[in-house]
């Protein structure tokens, strides 16, 4: 009577659904107790896999009803005939399953390997991009490096072809003043002169700038029209619209007033004539300038020795500078060879380039088709050996399966026979007890009869008694034993298969042997029933006989 809303929906909230409890009614096998083994989660809901094994197990069902009572030999040829038909397809069943099962587990490993090829590809050319950005920006940075060289080398070399002669200019002091390029007021840093070091010495400190009291007297020393400042809008000189254009006749109005003023100024200029000279004009001489200082003129001999030590440093200098150039040579001469090639302009050397270039590209591809060639060889023996493999590999799982195969049947033939002899025992006992009571109450009835039982009878029966307990007994413990060792390898099957293989092999087992056995156990009862009031009757005459 009440209505409630919940945040999940049935399904998520149920488990298992629900099987109610049912009995079963003598006599009827219902086949949906057939499908007892499928629960929820396992092979439920049914699906095209389980609607064949149904299927399979309807018609296998169908087989068994139609197979012949053992109670000839003919029967029993023909039963095991058909037997072995039905067992080879069930063998060519199962082939194709693992057949099909093998298939989709190779077409499983095709994709992964695809797969994996895919990515290494990726990563090979990620990687063999990376290698070749990294060598993009090392040859970028080279080739600047080349450059700043080159343009450091032409600044040396100019500034040495001023002094081509080599001769000893001494420093103008006043040139150098006059100059405000110079190295007075703007050395340069390669010299040893840094201007940002003690920096800190140009910079402005006032108590009107830096604190706050400072800056509120500052400000209150100056004027208004400096903190209030008033902007008066310009008045047009010409008339203009609303929209603030000006009209033409307004510009050609003021155009021609400026005209007319220039005229008339013009016109009422008059010349004026020269004064002549009062007084005569005192020129002032300039104020003569100090006298240049003179330096005094050192001797030639101080000056020869003084040149020999500038020339010998030029010299060693020279040296230095031209190891230095020899050894960055020998390290870069690749890329001087690059550069000569761009700047080649000779024809001779264009055709040493031209050889060059062909000789390198005909290297180059006889070294490309060699690797093609390795390539191409490696990838055959590559695709040879992974045919090889992969036919092992193959040969090696279908003789696996099919050893596991052989164990398996190999098991349940042990099982069947196993079974097949214990239902033999079971019915050569059952037939022996029954043969016993037969000749008993014959024996019985015929003494009945006859009225005499003498003792060579009873010591006869005594012993065919014994030898039949005795031979009851060897033939238990021989079954005893071999029923020992089919369970070890029962049970050693049976801790290797599956849960489902083995709910499969107990309804076969089930539905094979034990209904049979039931049917003729409730035949038998019947007919004990319907013969126990013969055989009562018989008791009580030949009791009352004796007695």
């Amino acid at each position: 009577t009440l209505g409630t809303q919940t945040d999940y929906r049935d399904g998520e909230a149920q488990t298992d659904p629900y099987s109610p409890e049912y009995v079963v009614p003598n006599g009827s096998i219902p086949e949906l107790l057939t499908l007892a083994t499928l629960t929820w989660g396992r092979e439920l809901p049914a699906g095209l896999a389980e609607v064949e094994m149904i299927e399979r197990a309807r018609e296998k069902r169908a087989w068994e009803a139609t197979l012949p009572a053992m109670d000839s030999a003919s029967h029993i040829a023909k039963r095991r005939k058909m037997m072995d038909d039905m067992e080879r397809k069930e063998w060519a069943f199962r082939e194709q399953e693992i057949e099909k099962l093998q298939e989709v587990r190779l077409e499983v490993l095709k994709k992964l390997l695809q797969r994996r090829v895919e990515n290494q590809n990726e990563v090979d050319a990620k990687r063999l991009a990376d290698h070749w950005h990294s060598h993009q920006k090392a040859k970028e940075e080279k080739i600047k490096k080349i450059q700043r060289d080159c343009v450091l080398m032409l600044r040396k070399l100019i500034a040495k072809r001023k002094n081509v002669m080599g001769k000893l200019e001494r420093r103008d002091i006043i040139k150098e003043y006059t100059d405000f390029a110079s190295q007075a007021y703007a050395p340069l840093s390669r010299i040893g002169y840094f201007p940002d070091n003690h920096s800190e010495r140009y910079v402005v400190k006032s108590f009107y700038l830096e604190t706050f009291a400072g800056l509120c007297q500052l400000e209150a020393s100056l004027p208004d029209s400096v903190t209030q400042v008033e902007i008066k809008a310009p008045t047009p000189k010409y008339t203009t619209t609303k929209t603030g254009f000006i009209k033409r006749a307004a510009r050609l109005e003021v155009e021609l007033a400026q005209v007319h003023q220039a005229l008339l100024e013009k016109k009422n200029k008059i010349k004026e004539p020269k004064k002549p000279l009062r007084l005569l004009v005192k020129v002032e001489k300039p104020v003569p300038r100090p006298p240049t200082p003179i330096l005094e003129k050192p001797s030639i001999e101080e000056e020869e020795t003084e040149l020999a030590v500038i020339y010998l440093q030029k010299l060693l200098r020279g040296r230095a500078v031209q190891n230095m150039m020899f050894e960055g040579k020998e390290k870069h001469l690749e890329l001087i060879q690059e550069l000569r090639s761009t700047h080649a302009l000779q024809e001779d050397r264009q055709l040493l380039l031209k050889a060059e270039e062909q000789m390198t590209l005909a290297l180059r591809q006889q070294y490309n088709l060699e690797m093609h060639k390795l390539s191409s060889v490696e990838k055959h023996l590559a695709s040879g050996e992974g045919r090889v493999l992969a036919n092992m590999f193959d040969f090696l799982s279908k003789e696996l399966v099919r050893l596991q195969e052989e164990r398996r049947v190999h098991a349940f033939v042990m099982l069947a026979e196993r079974q097949r002899r214990m239902r033999e025992a079971e019915e050569s006992g059952r037939r022996q007890i029954e043969e016993r009571r037969r000749k008993e109450e014959d024996e019985i009835f015929k003494q009945a009869r006859e009225g005499d039982c003498t003792i060579d009878s009873y010591l006869e029966d005594v012993i065919l008694t014994s030898m039949e307990n005795t031979a009851e007994e060897q033939a238990r413990a021989e079954i005893q034993r071999m029923a020992v060792e089919i369970n070890d390898i029962a049970y050693e099957m049976e801790s290797r298969r599956s849960r489902l293989q083995s709910e499969e092999i107990v309804a076969e087992l089930v539905y094979s042997f034990l209904i049979p056995e039931a049917e003729k156990m409730s035949m038998r009862e019947k007919v004990r029933q319907s013969q126990r009031k013969h055989i009562y009757a018989a008791h009580q005459i030949i009791h009352g006989d004796t007695e």
